[in-house]
């Protein structure tokens, strides 16, 4: 049998792209950040709590369309590895509002660091105006699809498909 090139029998279309940069990606991403002993689900949680101190549980898991069971879960390790505090709301007694310590400022500083990097790296091969024209259909694109601007869809996923018992 003939050896045949990949280049020539792999899919091209922009969709098989996206998701195969995608996963590539997120994988690198996640290398990336091993380094803090972070996911990507939690640096994004840190990033959201970084922009929105303050922000509920509840208000969160709405944001990131997450089970909230779940989150409360990620919360949890995040407030024992000291990234995050939970206050009680002084509006509402009954929910809490979320924090980063100074250790968590720290770790998102350290975040956007580890992202441009990681952006760097995935655009290498593209120039400035390539990167902004890219960044500028994607944005038209998400946007089409009804993303939420600057929270990962996955975040719905997580906790999804575990059987509760009975």
């Amino acid at each position: 049998m003939p050896d045949v090139e990949c280049s020539q029998t792999s899919p091209r279309g922009v969709a098989f792209l996206l998701a195969q940069i995608g996963a590539q990606g997120a994988a690198k991403f996640a290398e990336r950040l091993e380094v803090l002993k972070l996911s990507p689900p939690q640096a994004g949680i840190i990033g959201l709590i970084g922009r929105r101190s303050g922000l509920s549980q509840q208000a969160l898991a709405n944001l990131l369309g997450m089970f909230p069971s779940r989150l409360v879960l990620m919360l949890d390790e995040l407030e024992r590895s000291g990234l995050i505090e939970r206050r009680a709301n002084a509006g509402d007694r009954r929910t809490y509002s979320l924090y980063l310590t100074a250790s968590g400022a720290k770790a998102l500083q350290a975040i956007g660091r580890i992202a441009r990097q990681h952006d760097e790296a995935l655009c290498a091969a593209l120039n400035e105006d390539e990167r902004e024209t890219l960044a500028r259909l994607l944005s038209r694109i998400a946007e089409e699809q009804k993303l939420k601007p600057g929270v990962h869809p996955g975040y719905r996923r997580l906790g999804a498909g575990k059987k509760k018992c009975k």
